[in-house]
């Protein structure tokens, strides 16, 4: 399970730094603050799976199910770019990964 936990903080630390991005790179996108946000909470969730705390691998199914309905909800499936395409297998491995942690915890 440990291999499950590093991997699962390793792709959410490489989503945080996929959602800073479009701050940085187009800030008066209406997107890219809540992108920006959500991107601070997953690296947080990253360190805390890293650490290993018991509340994290519960907030690795949370936070990424919420961006993936914020792509379906509020961009719009016509809207989908490669990127939000990228980060969003990427948050269906993290829920994945996380959905097998807590499970295990909870035996």
């Amino acid at each position: 399970m440990r291999t499950i936990r590093y991997f699962a903080a390793l792709l959410l630390i490489l989503t945080a730094v996929l959602h800073a991005l479009p701050f940085f790179k187009v800030p008066q996108d209406s997107h890219a603050l809540p992108m920006l946000a959500f991107g601070i909470v997953y690296f947080t969730i990253g360190i805390l799976l890293i650490m290993n705390m018991k509340i994290a691998s519960a907030l690795g199914i949370i936070f990424p199910l919420i961006g993936i309905g914020a792509v379906f909800f509020v961009i719009g499936l016509p809207h989908v770019s490669t990127m939000l395409a990228i980060l969003f297998a990427i948050g269906l491995l993290v829920v994945l990964c996380c959905a097998a942690l807590f499970y295990q915890k909870t035996k």
